[in-house]
């Protein structure tokens, strides 16, 4: 279905239509409802989701379900401060910042002052790092901050809600077409942080808890996502985050790694 909808010429004709807002506010809408529920043993079943490391409850919609919360010994975060988290679970992909624009492999350029929308902000992060954690419908959907500081408001920024699968990728500028809210994290060894979440194709709802200025702790719980995948973007300052190898390695080959929330995936550069 993905391939028609973005690689023939009457499949992007229906794709502009599915990729409006109100689309998947009305597939959000049934997902919070009552009669959702009955969903969810065959999404269990369909997708091998092992209930062993979830808060197993009586979920009264298949958003309940979704969002489920996982047992605190299942993810222990790392608490060295010199060491760099995933805030999420997700499949990393890491990439160079340089001149602006991030070049993904067999994917289209994004240049960040547009994924900003904010070009002052935007030149912090030349000769930094973008870091892309994509969520799939199996991985665990509520995330954390990825480290403790003060963060600003949260900015929205409103847009279409593309599926960020890697065949759209290929083909569409997502990340700066789609509906994201991001808020900068003032952090000791990792200055000024980006921590954003872009919405998908059918995702209800970016549920962001604090969105004022405040107080943070690193992966104290920041939000989650309703049905659907997503990703979740960091950008990170030059010569601030040392990434582990194996992540660029795999990055160059356009290959995604598995990485789990609150897992130390680099160190901060001596300063």
């Amino acid at each position: 279905m993905l391939s028609f909808l973005y690689r023939t010429s009457l499949g992007r004709a229906l794709l502009k239509p599915l990729t409006c807002r109100f689309v998947s506010k009305l597939a959000g809408a049934y997902m919070e409802s009552r009669a959702s529920a009955r969903l969810i043993p065959s999404f269990i079943k369909k997708n091998g989701i092992d209930l062993e490391d979830y808060v197993v409850e009586d979920w009264r919609s298949f958003n309940e379900f979704f969002c489920r919360r996982i047992k605190p010994e299942a993810r222990p975060i790392e608490r060295d401060p010199n060491q760099f988290v995933a805030p999420c679970d997700g499949l990393l992909t890491v990439y160079p910042i340089q001149n602006d624009l991030v070049l993904p492999v067999k994917q289209s350029k994004y240049s960040i002052p547009r994924l900003l929308e904010n070009p002052e902000l935007a030149k912090r992060y030349n000769g930094g790092l973008c870091l892309v954690f994509r969520l799939c419908v199996t991985h665990y959907h509520r995330y954390g901050y990825v480290e403790t500081g003060r963060k600003s408001a949260n900015v929205f920024i409103s847009g279409k809600l593309h599926t960020v699968q890697p065949i759209a990728l290929e083909s569409r500028p997502v990340f700066i077409e789609n509906c994201r809210e991001y808020t900068v994290i003032d952090t000791q060894n990792w200055g000024r942080v980006v921590q954003m979440e872009v919405g998908a194709l059918m995702v209800g709802k970016i549920a962001n808890a604090e969105l004022g200025e405040a107080d943070v702790e690193r992966c104290a719980e920041k939000g989650m996502f309703k049905f659907g995948g997503s990703t979740i973007i960091l950008l990170v300052e030059e010569d601030r985050l040392d990434i582990q190898k194996r992540f660029l390695a795999a990055s160059v080959l356009g290959e995604e790694t598995p990485v789990k929330y609150g897992e130390p995936i680099g160190v901060a550069f001596p300063r």
